[in-house]
């Protein structure tokens, strides 16, 4: 197989709202919140319009993706036996991806996803792991990691305890292991981690300019460009108006954004254009070529509601 990814399974639910929402609700924007209690994160969705709901997470959009533009790719993440678990893995084999994991009754539901669609475009996300947190070193399949050529891997998922005994278990039968950074949040918890698995661990790390400044405590751009080319591998970061740059030791490559475009909603913008990059990275595309993909995915995505092309 080309491509596996390794992710929270997560039912996204998404809402249009106006930002007085956000406020009133005590949420940043464009930011995610993790939820701990089911009953909180209940009374939230309570009084919204459900625009529609879509088998997400982060690693399993760009999967989707790549499976969209002709890959061969597969997913594993946890869920359980319930009407959100059943959907989620319907709506992953409607887009021919292969899943590698068998439901059963967890103590835990299915995790969801609420994403808020304010009328700047921007989204705010508020997520109840469920199940899909409890993920151990039992449920990734080593079989299926060793047949890939390459793991994608996600920062929402690294967590102290079992979900960190998943992401070993996988990197270490890995013959090629990407990662995306996630999330601003989820890079300053995980700091010291997050860092040993770029230099030591990684052959692809994806991140947004905010992330990678944050993880390595940049002062400017030109510090992150000066870390990234001591690693000798592959960092990829998107930089919002200004395109996106990959650093692979001396070469540096940059790409533009797409003009002109009618912003829907930034859902999955991150996502696709990984789903870009990866599948011109095992494609044998040039450096340019890969980043160019990434940017014509993520265009596209930003002008419709949700994740999903």
């Amino acid at each position: 197989m080309k491509i596996l990814g390794i992710g929270n399974a997560i039912v996204d639910v998404i809402c249009k709202v106006d930002d007085s929402f956000i406020d009133q609700n005590k949420l940043t924007k464009s930011t995610m919140k993790l939820f701990f209690d089911e009953n909180e994160f209940k009374n939230l969705l309570t009084n919204l319009k459900v625009e529609k709901t879509v088998s997400g997470g982060s690693v399993a959009n760009s999967i989707v993706g790549i499976s969209q533009l002709g890959d061969e790719a597969g997913f594993i993440g946890k869920i359980s036996d319930d009407k959100f678990g059943s959907s989620y893995e319907e709506g992953l084999k409607k887009e021919n991806v292969k899943y590698f994991y068998s439901k059963k009754k967890e103590k835990l539901p299915t995790g969801t996803c609420l994403i808020l669609v304010t009328p700047d475009s921007e989204r705010t996300m508020c997520t109840f792991l469920g199940t899909a947190g409890k993920i151990n070193e039992h449920d990734v399949s080593s079989d299926a990691i060793k047949k890939s050529e390459i793991i994608f891997l996600e920062g929402y998922l690294w967590d102290e305890g079992e979900p960190k005994k998943a992401f070993d278990k996988a990197i270490n039968n890995a013959n090629k292991v990407a990662m995306s950074l996630s999330d601003l949040f989820c890079v300053d918890r995980h700091k010291p981690h997050f860092l040993n698995l770029v230099k030591n661990k990684l052959d692809i790390t994806f991140a947004n300019e905010q992330e990678i400044t944050s993880l390595i405590e940049a002062k400017n751009f030109n510090e992150v460009v000066n870390f990234s080319k001591q690693l000798n591998k592959l960092i990829i970061v998107t930089r919002g108006e200004k395109g996106a740059i990959a650093i692979n030791g001396d070469e540096v490559v940059e790409t533009n954004i797409q003009k002109n475009l009618s912003i829907i909603d930034l859902t999955g913008a991150g996502d696709l254009f990984a789903a870009g990059f990866l599948h011109g990275y095992i494609n044998k595309f040039s450096t340019k070529e890969c980043l160019e993909k990434g940017t014509e995915m993520s265009s596209k995505i930003i002008q419709q509601i949700g994740a999903r092309l």
